[in-house]
């Protein structure tokens, strides 16, 4: 198995449209928490979110390309540039068909699902976009960024809900590993700050009904009672590391394990007792050849729902012991909000910035 690094890093965030920005808003503390401007939340019992408010496509790719992409896949495609620029890459010097992407998104677009039921609804079905349903699927994040740059190696799409973003770069992480590509650009990107997408969450009781953006996302709190609802993406380049030295990249960080488990318990809610995820973070640890004491940081999952801040803690006691208590831990989510499938690149950038 090749050691695999990170060379390049791509965010498009409520706090920051670029890994700069988004990492000094995190160091200052800031947040973008606000009534929704996307639609009119007066019926809901929930109406904040933590929305990109200053993207314009135009500015990371040509009109035409990004008329052909829902939010979510322009998201991807800007931030996957950031990263491959940072890189340094060279898609001209490169073998293409060892260059691959792993850019998933939890739930795709909800816009289009919306204006096509009202046109269905209301023109009849001769009237539907012939490109409903491409622009609407969740794997044309990944497949819209390989599009973009040239990267004719695997794409894929790993759709796991809130740990979409998370998987994506843990398997893009083995596909190296395992000499299946020499690079993959890997991350997650969401947008589903929508009508249907605002109401869905809010009848799971998933998220925070208060007005007061200063205690709308509040992880670990005792007075924690759900997630506000982000949008974004976090993209990052991996390669083997002898890949990366050959052509002189930079490298911020490495990637030294990976862990994945499924708690079989609950649609919605994790194991009580914290099992699954302390699963995970063991065979994560395990695979990097450490000790649970070597961890210094965890950026959390931490969501801001009862049930999941408890069973997450309960989970680090777990694979940490007494060594949790003197582990840095918190949830980035408290500044921007819940990214959903977008969530795990974000944070996985937060951790290469620390």
């Amino acid at each position: 198995m090749r050691r695999v690094v990170i060379t390049g890093m791509g965010a498009i965030t409520p706090v920051g449209l670029s890994v700069e920005e988004f990492w000094n808003s995190v160091k200052e503390g800031k947040t973008n928490f606000a009534e929704v401007t996307r639609f009119d939340s007066t019926n809901y019992r929930a109406h904040m979110a933590a929305e990109i408010n200053n993207f314009n496509p135009k500015d990371y790719m040509d009109f035409k390309s990004a008329k052909r992409m829902e939010l979510f896949s322009q998201y991807a495609v800007a931030a996957a540039k950031e990263a491959i620029e940072q890189s340094g890459l060279d898609m001209t010097k490169e073998y293409p068909f060892r260059v691959g992407c792993s850019v998933g998104s939890g739930i795709g677009s909800m816009q289009v699902v919306e204006k096509s039921c009202e046109i269905l609804n209301t023109k009849g079905p001769g009237r539907l976009n012939p490109l409903m349903i491409p622009l609407l699927i969740s794997n044309m994040a990944s497949g819209n960024v390989s599009i973009q740059f040239g990267m004719k190696g695997k794409c894929i799409n790993v759709v796991t809900a809130c740990a979409t973003g998370t998987h994506s770069i843990g398997e893009a992480f083995r596909t190296i590993q395992y000499g299946d590509a020499d690079v993959m650009v890997a991350g997650g990107a969401e947008a589903s700050i929508t009508p249907i997408g605002v109401a869905g969450f809010t009848s799971l009781t998933a998220l925070n009904t208060t007005d007061d953006p200063a205690r709308a996302s509040i992880p670990f709190d005792a007075e924690r009672s759900g997630f506000i609802m982000g949008e974004g993406a976090g993209v990052v380049v991996l390669e083997s590391l002898e890949h990366a030295q050959a052509r002189g990249a930079k490298i911020y960080a490495e990637l030294a394990g990976y862990g994945a488990t499924g708690d079989a318990y609950h649609i919605t809610s994790p194991a009580e007792d914290g099992s699954g995820a302390a699963k995970a973070m063991e065979m994560a640890i395990a695979d990097a050849g450490m000790k649970p004491e070597d961890v210094d940081y965890i950026n959390a999952h931490g969501t801001s729902t009862h049930h999941n801040d408890l069973f997450e803690t309960k989970a680090i006691t777990i694979v940490l012991g007494d060594h949790a208590y003197k582990t840095k831990i918190n949830s980035t989510k408290s500044m921007i909000g819940h990214l959903l499938g977008a969530a795990g690149g974000v944070e996985f950038i937060t951790c290469v910035k620390s």
